[in-house]
């Protein structure tokens, strides 16, 4: 439980244990390299700058709900000086039937336009070139990957201004 851990650059998360660094574009092809355990994970951006949004985004309509929010939205939402812009969870500690792999799998379905269940951090559908986005994970064989989430995300709006990453809608 690493109270020091930033959120700025890869090296950082890579410092906290974070592996991957995958392209969304490559695991929506094979999603092979994504580890079969519980655990965390982060989707990450490496442009320079904010990143032009779509106003109609790649992600599906699950249960007929429109998945997409208005530009002014997602730039209200965006978090400056941060590779982070998304925090989640697969698994729990007791009943580990979800997976890192399963979770990511479902998330990359929706992101390519499928009917899946993983509407949470859906805004990052909305940023042009999405598949170029990274993906890391983290293990947690030890820990509830709840409770791993939950502080990864009170950290970080402890170092920027109480703001949650740009696509997590909820503490």
């Amino acid at each position: 439980n690493d109270t020091s851990m930033k959120f700025n650059t890869i090296d950082d998360l890579k410092a906290a244990g974070f592996e991957g660094f995958i392209p969304v574009a490559q695991l929506q092809t094979d999603s092979t390299a994504i580890p079969r355990t519980a655990g965390v994970y982060m989707v990450v951006y490496t442009g320079e700058n904010i990143p032009e949004f779509l106003s109609r985004g790649t992600g599906g309509f699950f249960k007929g709900k429109d998945p997409n929010v208005s530009i002014t939205e997602l730039e209200t939402n965006w978090v400056e000086n941060t590779c982070v812009v998304y925090i989640g969870k697969a698994g729990k500690l007791k009943n580990c039937k979800a997976t890192i792999q399963s979770r990511l799998k479902q998330y990359l379905d929706f992101g390519a336009g499928k009917k899946s269940g993983h509407k949470g951090g859906r805004y990052i559908w909305q940023i042009k070139n999405s598949g170029n986005l990274l993906l890391c994970w983290k293990p947690t064989p030890d820990e509830d990957p709840e409770t791993v989430e939950t502080a990864l995300i009170a950290r970080f709006k402890e170092q920027h201004g109480g703001h949650r990453p740009f696509a997590n809608l909820k503490d």
